[in-house]
């Protein structure tokens, strides 16, 4: 192919051009969720309250711009959308959500249970009826009923609470929070692919439905192996740090430059790492000759490895392996990681003008996606939004007055 990824990312419409998403989430899982589909070729009008979303103010650190400030937590999960400032509070700012509802395909909103039904909102009552096409995927912390339905929730308190955080960090940590916010992410990620499903159902039945999305659900989904070993056998899983419960070695090691992290997952890798190392005898030591046995002697096992791997060159030792089929790294800072050969090479970094962020994992071959504007700024699309849906200059300025159409935060 000519050109550069890059590039060739920009050509393409993407997979999901015609699609018009109206995203009224804030904060984490609901704009990552748009901003998934946006990647792709979604118009994602995002659709702010008077006050903006509160990531917004999530900083330091901040983009200054035009006597204005925005912070990197905003930045990061809102790009190649359009905003829209809109109090649905006000009897208008609700009018002009049914236009803008109007040939939409999905509505996504992370307002708590209960809150779009008094607003006269609701899927069932108010949107169904009148929108019988759209997809609706609401995101919530508990879902709307059960013993915890309509009760806040934050990533980290969903970690602490499906278990997550009981089997991160060790022994002497105790449970411990994990850096990302991955509950939030994966509700985002978990979102965008029912979402979908919806979209290609609606292909067979004409009808659209709604999506009830929870950061608990999706927390507990990710408890794998832990919840399967838990099943089996009938034990609480214990935080391991770096190993993994399952297999060995699979673990952090120190070398003389740098740490590294192996991944040895069958007996045939194990042989060549012990070959690689100069240590083929660990291949047929009866303790080590079955990933059973190693996790049954993981402390032995660590400590000769961690012998092997002391005065090595951890960069150069993970390079030989790794080309030798092994799975192992060095362990990388966020800095390092970024400005990595291959993150340049898969496109994992993109900038659009002072705009930088990461880039979309989903590659696909024809229909590429990519960054085709920057976050937006609050209500910045305004105007333009409401005109292509048919409000007159002066409409637009009565909702201004009216306070339905907000311009600048509160």
């Amino acid at each position: 192919m000519e050109g550069t990824a890059a590039s060739r990312m920009m050509a393409s419409a993407g997979a999901l051009a015609g699609l018009k998403v109206i995203d009224l989430s804030r904060v984490l899982g609901g704009p990552f969720c748009t901003m998934i589909l946006a990647d792709h070729g979604a118009d994602v009008i995002k659709l702010e309250p008077p006050q903006g979303d509160e990531t917004r103010d999530w900083g330091p650190p901040f983009r200054e711009e035009d006597g204005k400030r925005t912070a990197s937590y905003f930045i990061g999960v809102n790009r190649n959308k359009r905003s829209v400032g809109l109090d649905l509070t006000e009897p208008g700012g609700r009018a002009v959500l049914f236009s803008l509802l109007e040939g939409a395909d999905v509505l996504v909103e992370n307002f708590k249970p209960g809150t779009m039904e008094r607003w006269g909102l609701g899927y069932i009552t108010d949107l169904a009826p009148r929108f019988p096409r759209l997809v609706h995927c609401r995101i919530s912390g508990f879902g709307a009923d059960g013993p915890l339905g309509r009760m806040p929730g934050y990533d980290a308190i969903l970690q602490a609470m499906t278990g997550l955080m009981s089997v991160n960090g060790d022994a002497t940590t105790g449970p411990l929070r994990l850096g990302t916010p991955a509950v939030d992410l994966a509700t985002g990620l978990f979102s965008a692919v029912g979402i979908l499903m919806a979209l290609i159902e609606r292909t067979r039945s004409g009808r659209g439905q709604f999506l009830d999305m929870t950061l608990y659900d999706c927390g507990m989904a990710l408890l794998h192996p832990q919840a399967a070993n838990f099943f089996l056998n009938g034990r609480r899983p214990m935080p391991l740090g770096n190993p993994h419960p399952n297999i060995a070695p699979y673990d952090k090691f120190p070398t003389r430059t740098c740490e590294i992290f192996l991944g040895i997952g069958n007996d045939a890798q194990f042989a060549k790492l012990a070959a690689g190392i100069g240590r083929p005898e660990l291949a047929t030591d009866p303790r080590f000759h079955s990933n059973a046995a190693r996790v049954e002697n993981r402390s032995a096992l660590t400590a000769a490895l961690a012998a092997a791997f002391a005065p090595e060159d951890g960069h150069a030792l993970a390079a030989r392996l790794l080309k030798a089929g092994l799975p192992v790294g060095p362990v990388l800072a966020v800095d390092e990681a970024t400005a990595a050969p291959h993150t340049v090479h898969r496109d994992m970094v993109t900038s659009l003008g002072d705009y930088r962020g990461l880039g979309t994992p989903i590659k696909l071959s024809r229909t590429p996606g990519g960054t085709r504007r920057p976050p937006p700024g609050f209500a910045e699309h305004t105007a333009e939004v409401l005109a292509a849906h048919g409000f007159s200059a002066a409409d637009i300025e009565a909702l201004r007055e009216q306070r339905a159409v907000p311009t600048r935060r509160k």
